[in-house]
């Protein structure tokens, strides 16, 4: 080998290092945020109140179809045997929805819970990157295998979860200010179709961000792996301990005996 070939090499073996890097975001972040499965799960249930009022107008109709498609959703979640935990919160969003605008008569409330709950996550997105703790943070934190590992033994990573975390935060504040005055000024079709449109484009905005982020950020520390480890040393010493215990035993057992011979 020259020593031509061996930066080379190292750049090769770092590219792999990043492109694996990669591979293990974009992994993470198709499970934490559901994928194409989870977006389709997310909006069909408001396009299909959106679509069924716009035709007729009838409140309870539109309801009773955007839940029991919510349902459907979950039953296909469980019948497969997959992770239901996007599909019961696309239930539980619309279930609410739907008490609401039964409880007032106006169809437009039917978005009013799923505004607020917009609302409140832009707000915990910015709030807890301010505190120290960016809830992008804590949410990809246990699917990386790092915990909290991130907040005091890796600050490259930290950093990129608080810029990942004000990403989410401002895109879901710019989301409510579009939102909120057709809430007031508009009827409930033009709503609804707004509130469909802006489903998917700021989620994947956001996603596309914080990948941007964590695959320029240093790797997790795998606390996982570290515990496992530290276990397996300790089982290791635990047992060297008892060999070194084993041989001495023995050992001063034969004095005695000798002792016993001498004393004879």
């Amino acid at each position: 080998m020259t020593s031509l070939d061996k930066p080379t090499e190292d750049t090769q073996a770092e590219d792999a290092r990043a492109e694996d890097a990669r591979a293990v975001t974009e992994a993470a972040l198709f499970e934490a945020f559901g994928g194409v499965r989870g977006m389709v799960e997310t909006v069909l249930p408001g396009l299909l109140f959106v679509t069924i009022f716009t035709i007729n107008k009838d409140l309870h109709w539109s309801a009773i179809a955007a839940l029991a498609v919510s349902v459907v959703l979950v039953v296909v979640r469980l019948a497969m045997r997959d992770t239901v935990k996007h599909a019961f919160s696309g239930v539980f969003g619309v279930a609410f929805g739907v008490v609401f605008a039964m409880m007032t008569g106006n169809a437009k409330d039917f978005y009013l819970p799923g505004m607020l709950y917009t609302l409140g996550l832009a707000l915990a997105y910015i709030v807890t990157t301010l505190c120290g703790v960016p809830l992008i943070g804590l949410i990809l934190g246990p699917v990386f295998k790092e915990n909290l590992s991130w907040r005091t033994r890796n600050p490259g990573r930290k950093k990129a979860y608080a810029k990942a975390s004000w990403a989410w935060g401002l895109i879901l504040l710019a989301k409510c200010a579009i939102l909120f005055p057709l809430y007031w000024w508009a009827n409930t079709a033009q709503l609804g179709w707004v509130l469909v449109a802006l489903k998917i484009p700021p989620f994947l905005l956001a996603v596309w961000l914080t990948w941007v982020f964590l695959a320029k950020a240093p790797a997790p520390i795998d606390v996982f792996a570290e515990m496992e480890a530290a276990e397996k040393a300790e089982e290791e010493r635990k047992a060297a301990l008892a060999a070194e215990n084993g041989g001495a035993a023995p050992a001063a057992e034969s004095g005695e005996a000798a002792g016993g011979r001498h004393r004879k």
